[in-house]
This record gives structure tokens, sequence and C-alpha cells, in this order.
């Protein structure tokens, strides 16, 4: 199915030439500019180095998790208006909230900053943020940048990047997003799908082959070769949101007739233009898929990568959930047990809810092809269950004319609006120990809702949005949807035929419509940034929490569903700082704060006193703070609070192996917690309580020195030298680290044109 080939080849004459060795690393850079994806990227650049780029974007989006606290760092931050398309979507709160903020008090603060600086309101229910901006912002050639993960639009030739809000904050305040040139992997698609097989399926596939290693990290996916021609714009799309699970960077695909026909079809045929790499273009590597050989995938918990055929699970339920289950059992440190195997019934496997929705899986052919598998059917009157829910009111729309979403209804189906809820556990939360099977973008623990730390868990498996119809069909029992008989829509049925007039009649088009004299409606749980101290010279960190899993998610750093009633207030959502993985390492934070809120307030407490005159460092020159330790922290969501809530409570630093992805690392900087790295062949045996002493901190950073030498002090009263490195810091995020965070960077002036 997937093949990864881990050496630079060419595009020439629409097939893959491997690179001979004997080029030089000049004529290799000249090449790569050939691909698509540096047309676009260089486009946006106002970097003079070639091996560092300065983007800025045509167009931002955020949903209401996120907005709140872009604005209020951005108005911190000096903002007066809104210089390119910033499209703020409703999509992620949608529930009445039960404590913190009431979800409409965040929705009516968007529509005032809409009006106010002059952006784009979307209304509840009315679109997920990546369907709005594929049908509203998207455009061949063009760039957003979006506060969510799955920002990817490659599919119709924009280039979508996932960022914690820091970064658009720096886009508002007409600064750049800056990141070393990456390389690009050329993904070539060969071959055509077999009916019954969906991008979801496709995805997992890619996902399963490439995550696990790390081949993709951080590079740019470029989708070339003759399989394109075999798919849809909905299934190119399907495959292009999921790369955001392969970790990469962004993704970009070459363009055809298929696209702009798409482009034409919403109403705006101006921004299709013919995408394709110029003859001889270098990618770094290669990734090939041929799409005649991928059968229906399913990812098993906690994470996309866990790819297996739904054939292979199905011939070996016993030995494959055991092993899922142990290194699921594992990562829940005993809270609670996964039990999957209650799902094999009679040697068949059992499933116990079926939804599809959000970017990926709400798309209209999506539902379209669930719709015919179901048509005349049942989902029977058992504990099965399955909701739908269309990505967009024109989806909706389109669904409810042409009759799928009765099909779907009359088959016992719940149709749903718009709502990106059951992808981060605030929907569909499935009971106790039961097997949930969702197209959506992510399966890891607690994204479908349930509470380890209440002893409640449950399992979410990751299926294409065809084979999930067919289970529904055989009464819940997992069934891939090539081993069905059914009449698959017409190409006719298939065409969307997108009816965008809700959007003229509900959302808010506002850009380049500023009105400084509207007030922003400030609910009472929408509370401003706490002030946040500057870096001084020396740093005394305490280990607050020490994890050693072989990564540690965003939701894991801070839980997605149950939080999000307080997103809107800083203070009051650090509560839930690592709650799922280390309850304690809040009031250990707290604790170290109020050691630093002391010496600010000209007190030294004795217990620093006493490690200073031990270290040779002196109080007035030392900032205290909280630090974690993590192997691979930040891989998943985009949302800055895994670095804020941290930041909020004292914390200054991470020290882990390496960072899961950019932009965690990225919100740890915003937030002036200095993200150290150390060598990966060296042990950490340090633990909670333990401090670590960096003197002259300060001064390294500034100076561009990568490499410190901490001293740890050991709950024992041993000491001893930790090496640890600062590598790759731009000038701009050197200064943002010595003055605390990004808004204080702006506070002191820094960063203004």
């Amino acid at each position: 199915m997937v093949e990864v080939i881990r050496t630079g080849a060419y595009w020439r004459g629409g097939q893959i030439v491997p690179a001979d060795g004997t080029e030089t690393p000049d004529t290799l850079a000249a090449a790569k500019e050939r691909t698509i994806a540096y047309s676009i990227l260089r486009a946006h650049d106002k970097s003079t180095d070639p091996k560092r780029l300065r983007l800025t974007f045509d167009a931002l989006i955020s949903h209401d998790i996120t907005f709140v606290g872009i604005i209020q760092t951005a108005r911190a931050s000096g903002l007066k208006e809104f210089p390119v398309p910033y499209a703020m979507t409703n999509c992620h709160n949608s529930l009445c909230a039960v404590g913190g903020t009431i979800n409409e008090d965040d929705h009516a603060f968007g529509l005032s900053a809409a009006k106010k600086y002059g952006g784009i309101y979307v209304p509840a229910n009315q679109a997920v943020i990546h369907q709005y901006a594929r049908e509203r912002l998207a455009g061949c050639g063009k760039m957003i940048l979006g506060s969510d993960s799955h920002t990817r639009y490659g599919a119709y030739g924009c280039m979508g990047v996932g960022e914690g809000g820091g970064e658009l904050v720096k886009q508002l305040l007409k600064n750049t997003y800056d990141v070393p040139a990456p390389e690009v992997v050329m993904v070539y698609l060969e071959g055509a799908p077999r009916k019954g097989v969906g991008p979801q399926d496709v995805a997992i596939a890619l996902v399963g082959a490439t995550f696990p290693k790390g081949d993709v990290k951080n590079k740019v996916l470029e989708f070339v070769g003759p399989g394109i021609a075999s798919l849809s714009a909905d299934f190119r799309i399907g495959i292009d949101v999921m790369t955001t699970e392969t970790s990469c960077l962004t993704s970009i695909w070459q363009t055809d007739e298929t696209i702009r026909a798409y482009y034409e079809n919403i109403g705006r045929p101006k921004d299709y233009q013919e995408l394709k790499p110029q003859e001889g273009a270098y990618y770094d590597s290669v990734v090939k898929i041929d799409l005649s050989k991928v059968e229906c995938m399913i990812a098993l918990p906690f994470h996309p990568s866990i790819a297996y055929t739904v054939h292979e699970v199905q011939e070996n339920p016993e030995r494959i959930f055991a092993e899922v289950e142990a290194a699921c059992n594992q990562q829940l440190g005993g809270k609670v047990a996964m039990d999957l195997r209650r799902n094999i019934v009679n040697g068949q496997i059992t499933c116990d809810q079926g939804v599809i929705v959000g970017c990926s899986g709400g798309m209209y052919e999506n539902i379209m092809e669930a719709a015919a598998i179901l048509k005349g059917g049942s989902i029977g009157c058992g504990y099965f269950d399955m909701s739908v829910y269309p990505s967009s009111t024109p989806i909706s729309l389109a669904v409810t004319k042409n009759g799928a979403a009765a099909t779907l209804m009359e088959a016992g189906c719940v149709m749903k609006p718009a709502f990106c809820g059951p992808c981060f556990g605030a929907g569909d939360t499935p009971a106790h120990n039961t097997l949930s099977i969702r197209h959506a973008t992510r399966n890891f623990a607690n994204r479908e809702g349930s509470k380890p730390g209440n002893g409640q868990i449950a399992a979410v498996a990751l299926m294409d949005a065809r084979s999930i119809a067919a289970t529904a069909r055989n009464g819940g029992v997992l069934t891939a949807a090539t081993d069905i008989d059914y009449e698959a829509p017409s190409a006719e049925e298939l065409q969307y035929h997108y009816d965008g007039t809700v959007y003229a009649k509900r959302c808010y088009e506002g850009f380049g419509k500023a009105d400084p004299t509207v007030e922003l409606r400030l609910g009472p749980n929408i509370k401003d940034w706490p002030k946040m101290p500057k870096l001084k010279d020396d740093l005394l960190l305490r280990l607050c929490a020490v994890i050693h899993d072989p990564v540690t998610t965003t939701d894991e750093l801070i839980p997605s569903g149950e939080t999000s009633s307080y997103r809107s207030n800083p203070i009051g959502l650090s509560e839930f700082t690592l709650s799922r993985r280390c309850p304690e390492y809040v009031s250990r934070s707290k604790a170290v704060r109020a050691l630093e809120e002391a010496m600010l307030a000209g007190t030294v407490p004795s217990e620093v006193a006493e490690l200073l005159a031990r270290l040779g460092g002196e109080a007035g020159r030392t900032t205290v703070g909280a630090c974690l330790f993590a192997r691979k922290p930040g891989d998943g969501s985009a949302r800055e609070q895994a670095a804020s809530c941290q930041k909020v409570l004292g914390g200054f630093a991470n020290v882990c192996y390496e960072y899961a992805t950019k932009r965690y690392r990225s919100n740890c900087i915003n937030w002036g917690i200095v993200p150290f790295t150390m060598d990966a062949a060296l042990d950490f045996p340090y633990t909670e309580g333990d401090w670590l002493y960096i003197p002259g901190i300060r001064k390294a950073i500034a100076d561009g020195v990568e490499a410190v030498t901490a001293k740890v002090i050991r709950a024992d009263g041993t000491v001893c030298d930790l090496p640890l490195q600062c590598a790759g810091l731009t000038a701009e995020e050197r200064l943002i680290l010595q003055e605390g965070c990004l808004m204080n960077y702006y506070a002191a002036g820094c960063g203004r044109d």
C-alpha cells in the first residue's frame, strides 16, 4: 500500500528519478526551488536568508476555544485592526457550559471583535473551522495560518499551517512566521481506490507508515502522480486534512480540472490556478502510495498511527486487542483499565457507536456514500448508535435537498449540525469500556470525552465513513465496506451543489470595516492574561512533573473537552494543567510560583536563599520557576493553552529529548518557557522536587549560545551536572524569552514596523 523511500529523488517526465548522490548542496537547493511547495513559500517569504523563512499569510482562522485568548493577547500588544482576513468560527464550543464561561459570552466577544477590528464571524453550527476556510478563504497559491492543528488545505492548492495562538498574534501585528526552510517529501499517488475504500483509509495507511519513525516530521508533503486524477476533490481533502497526524509542517497538491471545477462550484473561479512541480524538482524523500492496494483501515487507540487493515483485526482480534490494551493501559497509568477484548463476541468484533464528524468525516461525499450503504437498512435497536455531523450548513442543505439525510435518519442515524465536539471529547461521549468507531481526526486518550481519573475510559477507533456505515448496516459488527454489496452513488449524485447563501445571511463579513468605537463584549469569565515576569540573569527551576511516556500529547498537558468552558479564563483553565497525567503538578507549580512572587516583592524565601548560597547565586539575579520534563511533549493539538497554562502557574522551562511538533515548541517560546532539549542517549534519573540551576541563562540566550550546563540539586543533597541545549532560536525568539512572553515582547516595543 505505502512505501517510504528515505533517499532523495527528482520529478522528471512525471516520474520518480532517484538522486545518484553526485549532486552538490547548491544544485539540490536550486532543484528544490522547483517544487510546488517552494514556489508558494518563496512568494510569502520576507527573509533574505534562503535557509530561514519569514512568512506572511493571506488569511487567518480560529475557533472558539482559541480566538478569545488570541484577541486578548493581540489587544494587550497594541492591536488596532486585522491586517488580513481573519475568520472566527464557533464550532468547538456550541454546547451549554457547566461552570466557567457560558459559550455565548465567547461568541458575543467574537462578534464584537470582528466588528471592532474588521474580522469575519461565523456563528455556531454554521460550519466547522476548516470547511469554512475551504469554501470561503482557500485559493491556489495562497497560505492560511490557523490556530488549529488540522489547518490543511493543500488539496485545493493552498498551504495551511496549524499553530498556536501566539503565531497568529504575530500575523495580526504584521510580524512574520519564522521557520527553518523545510524539507519537501514527494507523496506519489498511483492507481485508483476500490469501491468501498475512502479517504480515511488512505490517510490511516499514510499515517501508519510515516509517523512512528518521524519520516515527515516538520516537512512539507507534496502530492503528485497519476493517481490524483482518480480522486474527487472531497477524497483529496479527506486525505489531506489527516496529514497533520503524520507530524508534517504542511501539505500541497498538484491541481487539475477537478480542482478548477471545485472553485467554480463554490463561486470563486478566480481562485483556481494550475499548480505542478517544474521539471527536475528535487525532493528530500518519497512516499509512494498505490491507491488500488489500499484496504479498509482501522486505527486503534490511542493514535491514528496504530494502523491495521480491518481484515487483520477480524482475523486476529485476541492478539491485536491484547497488544493494544497493554500499551493503552500503560499510558493510562493504572487509573483505569481498557478492555477491548470484551468486544469480541463469538469471534466477531462488536462496536457500540459510530460517528461521522468534522473536517475529515463530515464531507459531502462521505455522507452520500454512508447513505447509499445504509439505504433500506437499519442500525438496529441494540447498543449500537450512530451520529452524522455534516461539516457545514451548505453540506447539510445539500444532503437534505437530495434526500441523503432522510435515508440516514430512516436507518436510525441521528443528523446533527456542524460541530467539532466529538473530535475532542465534547460530544457523543460513549459509555465506559465501549468501542466507538469514528471518521474523525484523532483517537487520543480522552478524545471521546471519558475521564480516567473518575474510572471511565472508552476506546475510539478511526475508520472511514464507508466502513462505519457498513458496520452499522451489520448491526454493529465490525465490517469493511469492501465486503458488502451496495449501489454506490452515481457521478451525478456525488456532485456537490454548493449553496453559500446561508453564509451571506448569517456570517458577519467585516474585513476592511474596522470600527474602533465598538466595545468588546466581555463576559464575567473572560479574563485578561495575568502579568508575566521577565527572565532574569539566572534561572532556578523546580521539577514539578517528570513524565517518561514515549510521547506526551497536548491533551495530557491541558485536557480538551472538560476544560473548554474555562478556555477564556487563563487562571481558571490553568487549574486543569496535566490533570489527566500528573494532577499534583498544579499544586507543586503554585508553590514554586509563590517563591518567585515573594522574590519579586523583595523577600527571599529561606529555601531559595539556602539553595543559592550553596550554588553561588544571587537572589536579585535569579528567576525561580517550575519545570516539566517529558521525553517527547506536544503531539496533537495546536492549542497554546498547553504552554500558557504552565506559564500562568509559574512555568519557565521544559526539558525533553525532542519536541513532538514545532507548534508546541513555538507555544512554549511565545509564553516565555525556555525549550531545553538534552541528549536522548543520556538518562534522566531526576524526579519531582529536584532543582535545576542554570546560571547566566539570559545572556546565553541573548548571545545565541546553544549549549548550557544545569546544576541539578537532588533531594538527598547531591549536586551533578546536566548538559542542556537551547538550539535553533531566532533573534526574535531570543528576545521573547528574555522578556518573559510574547505580550511582554510587544509591550517593550519590540517587533514593531
